[in-house]
């Protein structure tokens, strides 16, 4: 072999293995799922990709290109999960009835997460007789076990914090701020984001969290809310403006969105009892369909002002805030301020009585 050749021979290996290293090779076996099908969405050249991969009597074969770890999910026919996957040769394995419980054999992220989540195992013990009581009881009863609650979100993201400050240069911990900014305010997630290396802000996955900040300073303690205008249920234009000089809830909520129509109740007490001190609300639905909309809006017994574009979550106001869940509030004040986010239950009422019995 001459020179020549020689050289194009070890570029053309070179970037063989180099191709190798990136793909990701997944053989699975789901004990009792028999033939069915699961979709598999992962991150690809900055997007969100979905394959739709045959199981067949319990085993499947999955490949694709993954030049960097991620969190994968798993959508099976009767349930969802989420598993840390990387490039390398990786063996999932699990049990029909307990797909939460899936095993990633291969795959050092997710041992990784793994041996996160037994550090909080012990929140878990708290948190979950807490849940069970939750709306049985009185107000104040309610009140405290939300406090309860919110002590031990504390803790978890306090915990959270303290890994990622000791992995500034984890995928993982990429993956925890990256979650954290999901539902997270802007104040919760900067000092975060401010701790990670600059290679994982690199990775594909980085460059989405840096974009989701600056979504999440838009509804930052201080900034001024959006002059939106949308349409009511009868076509006609609301203004944010015409609510100046007033405390507004900015509602984000849906017709079809369970936790909201039983958050619904609680926003209509606060209603009823703050409306005459300058207090008012606007929801805005993320609802496509306009009879269903208008349905829940009488059946619930909303009076307050309500307004949509009828786009579900492409709405242009949840869109503008980067809202991904719903129930979701706004609280601001009378010189167009936000002065809270996601108020509900007891908090919302709380909140409330803090800033009107000082007036």
């Amino acid at each position: 072999m001459n020179c020549k050749n020689y050289i194009l021979s070890a570029l053309l290996l070179t970037t063989t293995l180099g191709a190798l290293a990136q793909k990701t090779k997944v053989s699975g076996l789901i004990k009792g799922i028999g033939d069915a099908q699961v979709a598999i969405g992962y991150l690809k050249d900055g997007k969100m990709k979905t394959d739709t991969v045959k199981i067949q009597k319990d085993k499947f074969v999955w490949e694709a290109d993954m030049p960097e770890p991620q969190k994968v999910y798993l959508m099976f026919p009767s349930r969802y999960a989420e598993l840390f996957l990387e490039a390398g040769n990786i063996s999932i394995t699990g049990q029909a009835d307990s797909l939460h419980l899936l095993k990633a054999k291969g795959s050092k992220i997710q041992a990784e997460a793994e041996r996160y989540q037994a550090t909080l195992k012990d929140l878990e013990q708290q948190s979950n007789p807490l849940y069970q009581q939750w709306g049985k009881g009185t107000e104040e009863e309610q009140l405290k076990l939300e406090q309860q609650l919110n002590a031990i979100s504390t803790e978890r993201r306090a915990r959270a914090a303290a890994y990622i400050t000791a992995h500034p240069k984890s995928a993982f911990s990429l993956s925890l701020v990256s979650d954290r900014s999901a539902m997270g305010s802007y104040e919760e997630v900067k000092p975060l984001y401010d701790v990670l290396d600059k290679t994982v802000l690199a990775m594909a996955t980085g460059k989405q969290l840096t974009e989701r900040m600056e979504v999440l300073k838009r509804s930052a303690i201080g900034a001024t809310i959006l002059d939106f205008t949308q349409n009511d249920p009868e076509g006609r234009p609301i203004s944010f403006s015409s609510f100046k000089g007033k405390y507004v809830l900015v509602d984000f909520w849906a017709s079809w969105c369970g936790p909201c129509r039983a958050e619904n109740p609680n926003v209509l007490k606060a209603y009823n009892k703050y409306k005459d001190n300058n207090f008012t609300v606007i929801g805005i639905s993320l609802d496509d369909n306009a009879e269903k909309w208008k349905k829940a809006i009488k059946d619930d017994g909303m009076p307050w002002s309500q307004v949509s574009s009828l786009k579900g979550f492409e709405n242009e106001v949840s869109t503008y805030y980067g809202i991904q869940g719903i129930p979701s509030s706004l609280l601001v004040d009378p010189n167009g301020k936000i002065i809270a986010r996601n108020l509900r239950g007891a908090s919302l009422q709380q909140k409330l009585n803090d800033i009107f019995k000082t007036q």
